[in-house]
């Protein structure tokens, strides 16, 4: 019986993938004509791997396997090197009861062809499982439900899907390697992540920094891009938003939904989450296709791709340095700004380019050697605002130049009080590190940072 069960979810699952018009819970329609490829695409993934046979995709289960499969055979088709089984790289999670569920990831890789940097890789990740499905109580009657995921978290395995086809297509524009993984058994405590990085690649050293994608599908209720405040990765967002793009997302300080890029900070491995954030439908029956915004989803996919490529091709983000680097004074109890519970803030704001705005580059002077040298670039900047709010211990991470390094800790030195940050309810020490940005336009003038 389970053979000839597992045999005709197979077949769905074949008709599905080979474009039949059998769709669950998604409506066809003469509106679909004006698809494009890209949506046309992203609409087939997301019906497939929410698709009511997938059962909500619960860890360990024949739902998540099948997504599994699914995932493996549209990366290959897309001429990917695959570097898990058919069914994905399996590993065990042991559950309080003493059984073990199998879950697995899928891993695809493609070749950077930068010399000296081809072995080095940048990850981007999304998470395949759901809650899978449930009882409800109705008038007194009981009702199976399936959790379907339309959007959590189907949307960002369509997006790394179509991305993959992306970055396949022009992996010739490529320096690093691209490892791109969908993660299983996500929702028990981010395991595939933690599996990827501590059991099954070996080369966890030469990952320069981490993409995640979770829930995309939702973008009529914005855009976000969510880094821990790594000054790295939030510049680069900047860089990337700076140019034409059919949509920008909004850098934030609140992590809105723990994902798989937690496994990566724990490795000290920059990482960014795209999101469209938290919705009412989350972890309900109600996460079905009928509440995807394709077309925003359509033109995410292309922010992200451009994102993708300045980040395999820039140079290597430094992880939050506040972290990583010993303090020369041996001070301890410092809290770095993300993880304080209330952000220490800067007339009003939270936001560090408030401060940049309205104190560095309204009091910075360039220097006028550097100035007729024609020098300019960007210094890191790491300081901490004590609990009294006063701006202490400033010092540079990474230098552009003698000049504008001696001018970028002068004016962060000479910062206004802040209001200190919290953690617990109580005032603490927190450290924050920003890039002090020194730009020359034209001869004879000068421009400070970013655009108001």
């Amino acid at each position: 019986m389970k053979n000839a069960r597992f045999t005709i979810v197979l077949a769905f699952l074949a008709m599905v993938m080979g474009f039949c018009p059998l769709r669950a819970q998604y409506r066809s329609g003469y509106s679909e004509l004006g698809d494009s490829e890209t949506v046309t695409a992203l609409k087939k993934h997301v019906s497939t791997v929410s698709a009511a046979v997938m059962e909500g995709r619960k860890a360990g289960s024949e739902g998540e396997k099948m997504t599994a499969e699914y995932i493996t055979e549209t990366l290959k088709g897309y001429g990917l090197d695959i570097i898990s089984g058919e069914s994905g790289d399996p590993f065990g999670i042991r559950q309080d009861n003493g059984d073990t569920l199998t879950s697995r990831n899928v891993c695809a890789f493609i070749h950077g062809g930068d010399k000296s940097l081809r072995d080095r890789y940048i990850v981007i990740g999304a998470r395949m499982d759901n809650l899978g499905t449930g009882t409800m109580t109705v008038d007194g009657k009981t009702i199976d439900k399936i959790y379907y995921g339309a959007n959590g978290n189907a949307s960002g395995a369509a997006v790394l899907m179509e991305l993959a086809r992306m970055l396949q297509t022009n992996r010739f524009l490529l320096r690093r390697s691209v490892l791109l993984v969908a993660f299983g058994a996500s929702r028990e405590s981010f395991a595939g992540s933690w599996y990827f990085l501590n059991r099954s690649f070996s080369d966890v050293s030469n990952i320069d920094a981490m993409i995640n994608l979770d829930m995309l599908g939702t973008g009529y209720d914005g855009f976000y891009a969510y880094t821990a405040s790594n000054a790295d990765m939030n510049a680069l967002v900047e860089s990337v938003s700076s140019v034409l793009q059919p949509i920008k997302p909004e850098i934030i300080t609140k992590e809105p939904y723990p994902s798989d890029h937690v496994a990566f900070y724990d490795k000290r491995i920059p990482s960014v989450l795209f999101t469209t954030g938290m919705y009412p439908a989350h972890d309900t029956e109600r996460d079905t296709q009928s509440i995807i915004d394709y077309e925003t989803m359509e033109k995410e996919l292309e922010y992200i791709y451009n994102y993708s490529v300045a980040l395999v091709n820039g140079p290597k983000p430094i992880f939050n340095p506040s972290d990583v680097l010993q303090r020369a004074d041996g001070s301890s109890g410092v809290v770095p700004y993300y993880d304080c519970d209330v952000k220490p803030s800067f007339l009003g704001s939270t936001d560090p380019r408030v401060f940049l705005q309205k104190w560095v580059y309204t009091y910075m002077k360039y220097p006028q050697e550097a100035i007729r040298n024609g020098i300019q670039g960007r210094v890191l900047v790491d300081f901490i605002i004590d609990e009294t709010g006063k701006v202490r211990d400033v010092k540079v991470l990474k230098g552009a130049d003698p000049l504008l390094d001696e001018e970028a800790v002068r004016i962060v030195s000479g910062s206004p009080q802040w209001k200190p940050g919290k953690l617990r309810g109580k005032k603490v020490k927190s450290e924050m590190s920003l890039y002090v940005e020194f730009r020359l336009e034209r001869k004879g003038t000068r421009s400070f940072g970013i655009k108001k």
